[in-house]
């Protein structure tokens, strides 16, 4: 197989032969064999052994079909590095044992060392460098989604102690999104220089807030994080995560090429309020994967004929798969992506040649 660059592409809005996709959350519980894997080891204990995270990110590919991977990984891993203790607990998500509430517990967090705490991540990276004939993704967490975790102590539904300190000591909050920024920034950097082909920045609860209050505590980080990173080459992407869809014109000065759009907001419209600035991913609701197979080709038809209107399109969800997602109709679901955009770019072609 030769090395498949469409969804690099796809990221720049050049032509394609079809649709490039893949999936957020693509290497997890939903694959049989990875759950066999999880029974001996933890999701902290995979990412630590560099053969075994590499084999968990290849999983997908080989059985899905899919045009990129994904770093077996987990936004929480860098801020160990910083000074934060943390498990990832079944079934809650991150719980943080030291959490930040106040002007000293940010004081005391100290800037990361990628290769001294987080080479394993590396060799990770330059394994699949070797192995893989799809591009690599590596990803962080966006400095709100981290914030949110580090100040609740653990996953919320309201935000509440996360948007308290953000009002009530806004110095405080723009020191965190600074030392947090700091952080993306140095990992992404390092993930890049160990052979990552893309990235991208995974703001999964920013939807939380609203526009003004995303352009005042959060946006200026963001801009500041795609901005030090734009002497990269490689493509680069900002999911605003759930419930984002009031944020998206906010987001014309990020320096990105690829904006994530969840299931709420159409294609047709994200690029809309993008103002057709940046190449779109998305935007299948995953919960849609529980329905019957005529149904889910029925959502993804809708969701490239949106995506076909313009270069720059990558088939994805809104959101991460979950378990009780079918291997199977993934796998179906990948290859009538190929088949339906393959056929449909093909005969527009096609009319555009007869009309020259």
């Amino acid at each position: 197989m030769s090395y498949n660059d469409r969804f690099i592409r796809a990221s720049r809005k050049e032509l394609v032969d079809r649709v490039p996709v893949w999936y957020m959350r693509q290497a997890g519980r939903y694959d049989p064999d990875y759950r066999k894997i999880k029974e001996k080891y933890t999701l902290l204990e995979i990412c630590k052994q560099p053969e075994l995270a590499a084999e968990v990110t290849m999983m997908p590919v080989r059985k899905l079909g899919v045009d990129a991977a994904i770093l077996y990984s987990d936004i929480m891993n860098p801020v160990a590095s910083i000074g934060i203790d943390f498990d990832i607990v079944a079934n809650v998500g991150p719980v943080i044992h030291n959490p930040i509430r106040n002007a000293a517990d940010v004081e005391r967090l100290k800037p990361i060392d990628v290769e001294g705490d987080l080479g394993h991540v590396l060799e990770t990276i330059r394994i699949l460098d070797r192995e893989l004939k799809v591009p690599l993704i590596t990803f962080a967490g966006a400095p709100f989604t981290i914030a949110s975790y580090l100040i609740e102590g653990r996953p919320s539904r309201n935000y509440l102690r996360t948007k308290e300190l953000m009002y009530s000591e806004p110095k405080v909050w723009h020191e965190l999104m600074r030392k947090l920024g700091d952080m993306v920034v140095a990992y992404l950097r390092a993930h890049m220089a160990a052979g990552g082909k893309a990235f991208q920045l995974f703001d999964s609860w920013v939807g939380a807030l609203s526009p003004a209050d995303f352009r005042t505590f959060v946006l200026p980080t963001i801009e500041r994080i795609f901005r030090e990173l734009s002497d990269l080459p490689q493509p680069k992407i900002y999911f605003p995560g759930i419930s984002s869809g009031e944020l998206l014109p906010e987001l014309h000065k990020v320096q990105a090429n690829v904006i994530g759009l969840d299931w709420r907001v159409s294609i047709a419209e994200g690029r809309r309020r993008l103002n057709h600035q940046f190449a779109v991913q998305g935007n299948l609701d995953p919960t849609v994967l529980t329905a019957p197979m005529s149904v889910i080709e029925s959502y993804a038809k809708d969701i490239m004929d949106q995506g076909l209107q313009e270069p720059g399109f990558i088939f994805n969800l809104g959101h991460g798969l979950f378990p009780e997602a079918s291997l199977e109709k993934l796998a179906e679901l990948t290859a009538f992506i190929h088949d339906y955009s393959e056929k449909a770019i093909g005969a527009e072609r096609k009319e555009e040649a007869e009309h020259v």
